[in-house]
């Protein structure tokens, strides 16, 4: 049940941060790289001072010193070519908080979350944050749950996964089996980070394909691929591809049976990077958290709907039953003892800072209403996609507020979607096209994510555009060309 080396090869090389990927599948920097043709950054004379160097080596360490305000000035002038990012609807990554916030973050650059000896106020701010999600994510006992913050979801994930495989390795330990060949359950739709869990902690991915009637895991024929060697099932809220929820409670009760057939206790992680700060506001009644007995641990990204600057993500087990003790490393550092369970040592305590901010600031009322005001121009963006006769939607929105779709077969034989996310980017939208997984790697759909910042009048720009874009590519009297086409996918 390993996956094919064909989809092992896409995900290698369609997620990795600075890499696209052509339609050949060869990887190559990407075409929007602004480094000029030299090997010198030139400063302009008038912001250089007198006796100061105007030109400075790309890739080598320069010899002499610059003033502040110069080396400023060309970070600044380089970064600028990065795009506006109110447009950029390819990433989940929150891009603008509160000048408080702003303030917060500046004040707060030095501090280390994991010298909590020195910094113990930020360390208590990071446990008063958890157990706000604890709560949030309805632990039946939020004194006895545990978690603590992460460097972004995929660090989450992996110590949720980690927890699994250490669970499974006690259990099968106490009954004198053996505990080679672990197995993790997934949707072949999983974010890589899971990917690299199982290479990096041998554990071998059992990868349950999407199809166009199971366009999610919810647990059909899930007993072809657990064994008495799952170490668990990923359960995901809000599909990286189409943002869509997997029925976690579908999943549960599917367990539930092979359990009842065979014995076979089987934990769930949820991987909430999206869905997890979205469902409890905008579906509160949908039961896809600790309400589900089987759910051991959750994690989410708190730079995407947790409205934090990028570098922060969270993962909370249901009680410390969930996290084996020998995960949990004492450390002296500075004078002081601490437990830590990370997969990074020295990492910023500002992003913590600023979850709890956002905390203090919007309340549950206040998320509420941001969420919600994304999910409308999400729903009222698909709406008018799906009005449009080249369009066929994959999904409307309603979950996270994200959606993709496909160009409706047999519209036409002139252009694809590739075509139409260059189109767009001519107006500096960013919407990447990609292929979907096993599958349906044939089916190649595009992806709008709507963050805070995308005003409903923004979304009515993009319509006109999307429209216009689609009425130019329509008009054409020949094929466009398809070579060097790149696979834009971006998390």
């Amino acid at each position: 049940m390993a996956r094919p080396e064909q989809w092992r090869h896409h995900t290698a090389q369609a997620y990795r941060g600075s890499m696209t990927t052509s339609q050949a599948g060869q990887p190559h920097e990407s075409h929007h790289e602004h480094t000029g043709l030299s090997e010198q950054n030139q400063l302009n004379p008038l912001f250089a001072r007198a006796g100061e160097a105007t030109d400075f080596p790309l890739n080598t360490l320069p010899s002499g010193e610059s003033l502040p305000e110069t080396a400023y000035q060309i970070v600044h002038d380089e970064a600028m070519l990065d795009g506006n990012s109110r447009l950029n609807l390819a990433t989940f990554v929150g891009t603008w908080m509160d000048p408080q916030a702003d303030k917060i973050y500046a004040e707060s650059a030095d501090k280390n979350m994991i010298d909590k000896d020195e910094y113990p106020q930020t360390a208590a701010i990071e446990a008063r944050c958890w157990k706000m999600l604890a709560g949030l994510w309805n632990a039946p006992d939020q004194a006895k749950a545990v978690g603590t913050s992460t460097i972004g979801s995929s660090e989450a994930c992996m110590l949720g996964g980690l927890a699994l495989k250490r669970r499974w390795q006690h259990a099968r330990k106490a009954e004198g089996k053996s505990v080679e060949k672990p197995n993790l359950v997934l949707s072949s739709a999983v974010q890589v980070c899971w990917e690299k869990f199982c290479n990096y902690w041998d554990v071998e991915p059992r990868f349950v394909p999407i199809s166009d009637e199971h366009r999610v895991l919810d647990g059909f024929e899930l007993e072809k691929y657990v064994d008495e060697n799952t170490i668990g099932v990923v359960a995901i809220m809000g599909v990286t591809y189409t943002g869509m929820y997997e029925p976690v409670a579908a999943i549960a009760e599917a367990l539930d049976r092979i359990q009842a057939e065979t014995g076979l206790d089987i934990p769930i992680h949820v991987d909430g990077a999206s869905g997890a700060m979205i469902a409890p506001f905008l579906q509160p009644d949908l039961a896809w958290d600790f309400r589900v007995e089987r759910v051991a641990s959750i994690s989410t990204s708190a730079h995407k709907y947790g409205l934090v600057y990028p570098g922060l993500g969270w993962v909370v087990w249901r009680s410390v039953d969930a996290l084996p003790k020998d995960l949990v490393f004492d450390v002296t550092y500075l004078g002081g003892h601490m437990p830590t369970f990370a997969l990074n040592f020295s990492r910023p305590g500002a992003q913590v800072l600023l979850q709890y901010f956002l905390f203090l600031r919007l309340g549950w009322d206040g998320y509420y209403r941001v969420q919600k005001a994304c999910q409308d121009v999400a729903v009222y963006l698909a709406g008018e996609i799906a009005a449009m006769d080249a369009f066929t939607l994959w999904n409307d929105g309603t979950d996270i507020p994200v959606f993709a779709w496909q160009l409706t077969p047999g519209h036409t034989d002139k252009w694809n979607l590739y075509h139409l996310s260059e189109r767009l980017r001519l107006k500096g939208w960013l919407i990447p096209a990609y292929p979907m997984p096993d599958d349906l790697s044939d089916l190649v759909v595009q992806r709008i994510v709507v963050r805070n910042g995308l005003s409903r009048n923004l979304a009515e720009s993009l319509v006109v555009d999307i429209r216009e874009a689609a009425d130019y590519l329509d008009a054409l009297e020949a094929p466009m060309p398809t070579e060097g086409q790149v696979s834009s996918f971006t998390h």
